[in-house]
């Protein structure tokens, strides 16, 4: 089993790991009240996907 002869630096350590970040959700506009919105999601305020109306809300 392969074990480390030394210890590595938390500076080696830590440039190993820089891609290993995490990235905000993609957020959008909707495209018919303007409020942003998850991607590929239906809007919470209006209740549009795509034009078209998905979810019935009370105005």
């Amino acid at each position: 089993m392969a074990v480390p002869k030394h210890r590595a630096s938390k500076s080696k350590r830590d440039k190993r790991r820089t891609h290993q970040k995490t990235l905000g959700p993609n957020v959008t506009n909707c495209t018919q009240c303007g409020e942003a919105t998850l991607q590929h999601h239906a809007c919470p305020e209006c209740g549009t996907y795509k034009g078209r109306a998905i979810i019935e809300t009370t105005e």
